[in-house]
């Protein structure tokens, strides 16, 4: 069983909020956009997306789960359960998640709360998407066939490093004499700059 929300509910009663829900979900099907309050559309979206994703199975068992959902008792919401099954759910087919988007408008004028506004993404998913997928999973199948050369490449680096490391032990053998002529030279030019 599904934990309550916690808090206060839109409306004031969970069925007052269910059928908010609904003819939120309804309007939004018919006209693919509305403007309401932030709370409204944020509560909205999973509700409406879990019917977008219904219509999308397009069975018998889904169409009457949508119609339960939208309360399409009437004829308005009948033809807005077939617009949702043949228009909305195979524009959304490629697409696997985030049929909605919320966009923030602005304060209302007379009382001051949060709108927004809430609308189905209807643009086509880019193929783009789909090749960089491929390519990524292309790249991991060719990985293992690359490794065998990597391994060569570190073992000549693993020699670079040891004739790096013997050229600057016999640097450090002859930079102590260096040193110590650097000494002399700063000590001679501190001596001349306190005498002027």
């Amino acid at each position: 069983m599904p934990t309550p929300t916690k808090g206060p509910r839109l409306g004031g009663s969970p069925a007052h909020e269910k059928q908010m829900l609904a003819n939120l979900s309804a309007s939004l099907f018919e006209h693919r956009s509305i403007t309401t309050t932030v709370t409204k559309a944020k509560r909205l979206r999973p509700y409406a997306e879990r019917l977008i994703t219904l219509a999308k199975k397009g069975d018998l068992a889904a169409r009457r789960q949508v119609v339960a959902k939208i309360s399409a008792n009437n004829a308005t919401n009948q033809t807005i359960v077939h617009e949702l099954f043949t228009v909305i759910a195979p524009a959304m087919a490629e697409r696997e998640g985030g049929y909605t988007r919320i966009t923030k408008i602005g304060n209302r004028k007379g009382d001051n709360a949060p709108m927004a506004v809430i609308e189905l993404v209807m643009e086509p998913v880019s193929p783009k998407q789909k090749v960089v997928r491929d390519a990524e999973a292309a790249t991991a199948a060719a990985a293992p066939a690359e490794e065998p050369a990597e391994a060569e490449v570190e073992e000549t680096e693993a020699v670079e490093a040891e004739e790096t490391a013997e050229v600057s032990d016999e640097a450090a053998a002859e930079a102590p004499a260096d040193t110590e002529t650097d000494e002399v030279a700063a000590e001679a030019a501190a001596e001349e700059s306190e005498d002027k």
